[in-house]
């Protein structure tokens, strides 16, 4: 029965979609009535930004050491307006955003010029700028007190429910979702796959690599932004942690785990860390990052496409599997060919 439904839709590529679309829609609603509502928009959260660093890393080629400069720079920014000017909740993470797209344009500018390790470097080094900054800058930042009660407020709405923000929250992500699928599956995505596989001849082409560069760097903080200031009002405090070099280890880790170049690996990849983190947590268990490493180690060394590319090849083969046999007999047997009757000699009169 399983190899029939997968042979069925491989078959209809568009029902498979919506199948899939299906799922995500009732995982989506039905995941704060399972997990703990603040944990379960932290997998949100967490999912968002490893899938704006995966537009990078993954349909890009550039690995990122200093997201995180960008995650806490809209979570300090998102929590500096509703504090101070109590705006709506979407004003001010759309605030925070905008804060990390401005922050990336200078620094995308710089580092865009530089490949490889080199790029990863030059980010990192911004990034520990930043957090300078917000430790130094305390006045504004509160230093290593950070900013705490960050309110909650959509035009009289009561957000202090966790339940109700999750859904309040919710468009937010799925907006943000789209938004990375839709650079994905534009012309903007197929040239960002000819600069990963081979920058010289999309250059031989005519197209600018620093600029697309440049464009989807700005593109991926502006994502990295939207989640950290959702997850910095889901907290109600925005500290240096989020600026933190660690916080820029944790999302690559899970956009690693989930599966590179497959977007939707990466909020696999963030549910299974935070809610390990969460587990372990609650279990009184001190040592969660030997935890989270060792099945990062396991999943590098077994699953070289990480999670989600693993199911892939799995279902591809059992496509295979399934549509072989079904190939097999539906082909008409071969005949030997029936052989003609003899020519007889021509005779020639003398």
């Amino acid at each position: 029965m399983t190899r029939a439904l997968i042979a069925m839709l491989a078959r209809q590529p568009t029902a498979l979609r919506l199948l899939m679309l299906a799922v995500a829609t009732l995982a989506a609603l039905g995941l704060p009535w399972v997990l703990y509502p603040p944990v379960a928009t932290d997998v949100l959260c967490w999912g968002l930004f490893a899938v704006s660093l995966d537009l990078l890393l993954g349909y890009t080629g550039l690995l990122s050491f200093g997201h995180a400069a960008f995650w806490g720079s809209a979570a300090y920014t998102t929590g500096l307006i509703a504090l101070h000017l109590g705006a709506p909740f979407y004003l001010a993470v759309l605030g925070g955003a905008v804060a990390a797209a401005l922050l990336a344009a200078p620094i995308g500018f710089l580092a865009v010029r530089r490949a490889g390790m080199y790029f990863a470097m030059v980010t990192l080094a911004f990034a520990q700028m930043v957090y300078f900054t917000a430790n130094q800058w305390s006045s504004v930042t509160g230093g290593e007190n950070g900013l705490q009660a960050i309110p909650r407020s959509l035009f009289g709405v009561d957000l202090s429910n966790s339940l109700t923000y999750y859904y309040a929250a919710l468009p937010v992500i799925v907006l943000g979702l789209f938004g990375a699928w839709r650079v994905v599956h534009s012309p903007t995505g197929r040239v960002l796959l000819g600069i990963r596989e081979n920058p010289d001849r999309v250059r031989a082409l005519g197209y600018s690599t620093e600029r697309f560069k440049l464009l989807i760097f700005v593109i991926s903080a502006f994502l990295a932004g939207l989640a950290g200031g959702l997850y910095a009002i889901n907290h109600g405090f925005a500290s240096l942690q989020e600026v933190h070099w660690t916080t820029s280890g944790k999302v690559t880790v899970m956009t690693v785990l989930g599966g590179i170049g497959t977007l939707w690996g990466s909020l696999a990849g963030a549910t299974v860390i935070v809610r390990l983190e969460d587990w372990l947590a609650t279990a009184g268990f001190q040592h969660v990052e030997l935890i989270t490493g060792a099945i990062f180690i396991l999943v590098v060394l077994l699953f070289r496409r990480g999670l989600w590319g693993a199911g892939a090849r799995v279902f591809r083969v059992s496509r295979r599997q399934t549509e072989t046999p079904a190939a097999d007999g539906n082909r008409p047997h071969r005949q030997d060919p029936v052989p003609s009757p003899p020519i007889p000699p021509t005779r020639h009169n003398s």
